[in-house]
């Protein structure tokens, strides 16, 4: 009898797919790419997918935990502990936070519409806090607006919150104190349906979009800044972020959640997708139209669908240009341009930090480091294209260059009159030429990646790779090994 009403469900989730198809990308329609797909899709399906049907899969928030819960007789019980943390965005930087249960974003919370919710939230900072649920509709002493709903959290107190959700899609929690926002405090918060969407998503993943202004050789964010140089998906910058590994046809679903200082428009290549939600929930099919690029604006969340029915590794990034950038400030001395004209304020005034003067003059006003005027020193050359450390490249020098020691350079990517060319280098610095680090980044979700991918992955950027059958098994069989964490007693549950 099972058997039978799984494969009714098979057939009407099969139905419901090509009926809604005119409302769907062009991309889903093409079947260019997606013959090879479809036959995937049809023998995964006939196999199951490991899920039971009926039941929405769990939402993967790439290099961030789920928060498990407990169950307290009906009521599902988690505990968010604010707190400073260390958090490295890419190799061998390690910066000073502000978050929960141990990173910035805290970790994604998961439950199912009309579930009964108690979260206890402990702060641990060195000042007050507030936890706000952004576009809940739970009662008002539940809002976590401090002064208006409730008194803010003093250090080392504890306040619970407690409501039922009769809501779905992608949501998420955050600090209310508006500079903690700025330091990392927020988190992802998921509430399933009790049916799957139709069409029924193969895998559902999670990315929080932060950016934070960190000047080099210092590791605490400037909270007041209005210019950002680290920009990160779910806590870490390109190419440190874990690339999203799907199985060629499979539909796929990417929660985008934004809660900066910056709109983020975010591209996807390879592929077109439809906008199926936003921060107010699930959006009516006929609001549904192709595309391929997504702006995600301050406090917002949009839900991307796709069929994966083109093979490849594809990038998905924030398409503006200082955002595909890590520590990118205004040149930290070695900056040249043509007839040695330096270029930029000095890096401090760059980043926001005055030395003197009103903040509203106009030699204060704000600054990408492009203005032309005294303060840049230059004392050597640099270069803004990536360098690839391969020993057994030939290594040929650019005069004036100079490398940081202990780094083994290969041959530049420039040409051998590079610095006669008006334009070039570009007032960017790196902190450090961006080179090819992929042993450094190396985890299974890598694996098989062009060598020298990493030297050119930056910022809000990754990759979604749309794997064969005999890879994407090879890859889940890795993650498996690499696995193995245990929950913490009594908190089994992550959703």
């Amino acid at each position: 009898m099972s058997s039978r009403r799984g494969f009714l469900q098979n057939l009407l989730a099969g139905a419901g797919l090509f009926a809604s198809a005119e409302m769907l990308s062009a991309q889903e329609m093409n079947m260019s790419h997606g013959r090879e797909g479809m036959t995937t899709r049809r023998k995964r399906e006939a196999e199951g997918t490991g899920h039971e049907h009926g039941i929405p899969i769990p939402v993967q928030t790439p290099d961030t935990p789920d928060l498990p819960f407990r169950m307290d007789g009906n009521v599902k019980e988690f505990h968010l502990i604010a707190e400073p943390v260390k958090q490295e965005i890419v190799p061998g930087r390690v910066v000073d936070l502000w978050g929960y249960n141990g990173r910035a974003p805290g970790p994604t919370i998961q439950i199912t519409r009309g579930d009964r919710v108690r979260i206890i939230v402990d702060n641990h900072l060195p000042e007050a806090t507030s936890m706000h649920w952004h576009g809940f509709e739970i009662p008002n002493e539940m809002d976590g607006a401090p002064g208006s709903s409730q008194d803010p959290i003093a250090p080392g107190g504890r306040f619970v919150y407690e409501f039922t959700l009769n809501q779905e899609g992608t949501y998420f929690y955050h600090s209310h104190m508006a500079m903690q926002e700025m330091m990392g405090m927020i988190g992802a918060f998921i509430m399933h349906p009790k049916e799957p969407y139709k069409p029924r998503a193969d895998k559902d993943f999670a990315i929080i979009l932060q950016e934070y202004a960190i000047l080099p050789n210092i590791t605490v964010p400037n909270s007041m800044n209005m210019e950002f140089n680290w920009l990160t998906f779910n806590g870490k910058s390109g190419p440190a972020t874990t690339p999203l590994i799907v199985r060629h046809g499979e539909r796929v679903r990417i929660r985008l959640i934004n809660l900066g200082m910056d709109h983020h428009p975010i591209h996807l290549h390879g592929h077109q997708f439809i906008v199926t939600g936003t921060e107010g929930g699930r959006q009516p099919e006929a609001t549904w139209g192709p595309g391929n690029t997504v702006l995600v604006g301050v406090a917002q969340s949009r839900d991307i669908e796709f069929v994966a029915n083109n093979p490849g590794d594809w990038m998905l990034h924030c398409h503006l240009p200082h955002h595909m950038m890590n520590q990118m400030s205004s040149s930290v001395g070695p900056m040249t341009r043509r007839n040695g004209m330096p270029a930029g304020l000095d890096m401090e005034r760059g980043m926001g930090m005055l030395k003197g003067g009103s903040a509203v003059s106009e030699e204060n006003g704000p600054s990408l480091g492009r203005g032309m005027g005294v303060g840049s020193t230059f004392e050597q050359r640099m270069l803004n294209t990536p360098l690839k450390a391969d020993s057994a490249m030939q290594h040929r020098d650019i005069p004036g260059v100079q490398h940081p020691q202990g780094m083994q350079m290969g041959r530049p990517d420039v040409s051998e009159n590079a610095n006669s060319v008006p334009g070039f280098p570009q007032d960017a610095f790196m902190e450090g030429p961006m080179m090819a680090m992929d042993e450094m980044v190396d985890k299974p979700e890598n694996y098989a990646l062009r060598p020298g991918w990493s030297g050119f992955m930056a910022g809000m950027m990754t990759f979604v790779r749309v794997l064969p059958p005999d890879k994407y098994d090879h890859i889940m069989e890795l993650r498996r090994r690499e696995s193995g964490t245990k929950p913490m007693p009594g908190m089994e549950h992550n959703r």
